[in-house]
């Protein structure tokens, strides 16, 4: 099922609650997404950008398959992570190896489950906003993923999901992963400041 296909909200200026965008973002598995992702650092004169689909085929797995500047899909399955690229052998490796990969599946697999209690055994919960726009921020509890990841951002236009910001502890690495409107709103645009402003909801 689509990231996009649920149907419209209701009642567009009531205040939301976790359970509340929860609820919206449910999606049975199986399901996919297509993403653009902007990678923006203070190193880099441009961010770069990345493209692909999210895929989750089963309850346990999660894919993220980058398709364009490069080939990589990065499989996560019980407790391991796989990244296979284009030309190269493939790369296993514990998630315990690597906190800031492991917020993934605590993250965006249990937002599309909705499972509640999954996101508050990684994160604190934040959400501000009403059905119209509305943000939520996910802030790590583990030390080892603190002392890599700042925090998770999530904004959205009543049910649909436009844009993950996930901010890195070290370097003001920023990572935005644009969805469903706002990824083809994304076409064209190469400024940090205004893809910022995009995955904000400051632009229409």
């Amino acid at each position: 099922m689509p990231l996009s296909a649920v149907p419209q909200a209701a009642d567009p200026g009531s205040p939301v609650d976790a359970d509340w965008v929860l609820r919206t973002l449910a999606r049975p598995a199986p399901m996919r997404a297509n993403f653009v992702e902007f990678r923006d650092s203070p190193l880099l004169k441009a961010p770069l950008r990345l493209s692909g689909e999210y895929q989750r085929p089963d309850d346990a797995t999660m894919v993220r398959e980058v398709r364009v500047p490069y080939l990589e899909t990065t499989t996560i399955r019980n407790g391991e992570v796989t990244i296979a690229r284009a030309g190269r052998s493939p790369r296993k490796f514990s998630l315990s190896r690597a906190p800031e990969i492991a917020g993934l599946p605590a993250s965006f697999g249990a937002m599309i489950s909705g499972d509640h209690a999954l996101l508050e055994q990684t994160y604190s919960i934040e959400v501000e906003g009403t059905r119209r726009r509305w943000t939520m921020t996910l802030v790590p509890k583990a030390a080892a993923l603190a002392s890599k990841l700042r925090d998770i951002n999530l904004y959205g236009r009543g049910v649909e999901l436009r844009c993950i910001e996930t901010r890195l502890t070290k370097g003001k690495v920023v990572h935005r992963t644009l969805l469903a409107g706002a990824a083809r709103d994304a076409d064209g645009l190469a400024n940090g400041q205004s893809l910022a402003d995009l995955c904000h909801g400051e632009t229409q």
